[in-house]
C-alpha cells in the first residue's frame, strides 16, 4: 500500500503576523489535508482558521503531540500516513522540527519510509541570523543555556571563545521569563568588544532587533521579560 506524505507546515511566530508568513502553496496544502499532528491543538486550529482553511474544523483529525503525550506510542500518529493519507505537522510557532519536538515525528516518518515535504515559513533562528550582520556561513544554534548560574556563565565564556577562534556566530535562547537574567550575565561575562545581537518579538508589531558591542549594550536599558528572544554572539 502506498504511504501518505508528511507536510511540515510552519506557523507564524507572533500575533497578527499571519500575512507575513503565508504562501500560496501553504494555503493550497492545508485545504487538501484533513489530518494534522500538532504541538498545541488550540493554537493549531486558530492558525488553520487564519490561513483560510475551508474544511470545517469538526471534520479535521487532530493528533495532539503536546509535552504530556510524548512518552506515548508513536503508532497513533502514523495511522493515516501508513494507509496512504497525507498529513500536516505543525509546531506551536515557527518551523516544525527546528528547536521543536516535532523532530521526533519527522525522524519516525523517515524510519517508516514516509515522504517528508518541508514548506517555506518563518524560523526565528534564521531570521535573527539574517538580521544580525554576523557570519551566516558558519554558525551554531546552541539551544537553551544551563539554568545553573555558574554553568551558564561558563557556557557564555565558552561560546564567546568559539566565536572568536572560529569566527563563528553563536546563537542561543532562554525561557522568556529568564531573558533579563541571561542578558545581564552576557554583559557581565564577555569582553566589551564582543558583538551581541538581541532579536526580540520577531515578525511582531513590536519587533526589536539590534546589534552592538557588549560595551555599547552596557549603556542601553531594555526589558526582555516574557518576550521571545534570540541571542547571538560574534567576534569580528
Amino acid at each position: 500500500m502506498q504511504k501518505g506524505t508528511l507536510f511540515l507546515i510552519p506557523v507564524p511566530l507572533a500575533e497578527n503576523a499571519a500575512q507575513k508568513s503565508f504562501t500560496a502553496y501553504l494555503g493550497e496544502t492545508i485545504n487538501v489535508l484533513t489530518t494534522y499532528i500538532v504541538e498545541n491543538e488550540k493554537t493549531a486550529r486558530k492558525f488553520l482558521k487564519e490561513a483560510g482553511i475551508k474544511t470545517a474544523q469538526q471534520d479535521l483529525i487532530i493528533h495532539d503531540y503536546g509535552k504530556h503525550k510524548r512518552s506515548d506510542s508513536m503508532v497513533p500518529y502514523f495511522k493515516e500516513l501508513m494507509t496512504g493519507k497525507d498529513v500536516g505537522l505543525m509546531s506551536e510557532a515557527g518551523c516544525p522540527g527546528v528547536a521543536d519536538p516535532g523532530a521526533e515525528i519527522v525522524s519516525e516518518a523517515h524510519k517508516r519510509g514516509i515522504k517528508v515535504v518541508p514548506l517555506v515559513g518563518p524560523s526565528s533562528i534564521l531570521l535573527a541570523l539574517m538580521a544580525s550582520g554576523f557570519n551566516g556561513q558558519s554558525f551554531t544554534f546552541n539551544g537553551y543555556l544551563p539554568i545553573d548560574k555558574v554553568e551558564r556563565v561558563k557556557k557564555i565564556k565558552e561560546l564567546e571563545l568559539i566565536a572568536q577562534q572560529k569566527k563563528q556566530t553563536q546563537i542561543f535562547i532562554e525561557t522568556p521569563f529568564r531573558n533579563n537574567h541571561l542578558f545581564e550575565d552576557i554583559l557581565k561575562n564577555t569582553a566589551a568588544q564582543t558583538l551581541l545581537c538581541v532579536a526580540c518579538n520577531i515578525t511582531a508589531e513590536e519587533e526589536y532587533i539590534k546589534t552592538m558591542s557588549v560595551g555599547q549594550w552596557k549603556q542601553e536599558r531594555i526589558d526582555l521579560h516574557k518576550k521571545p528572544t534570540i541571542f547571538l554572539l560574534y567576534r569580528s
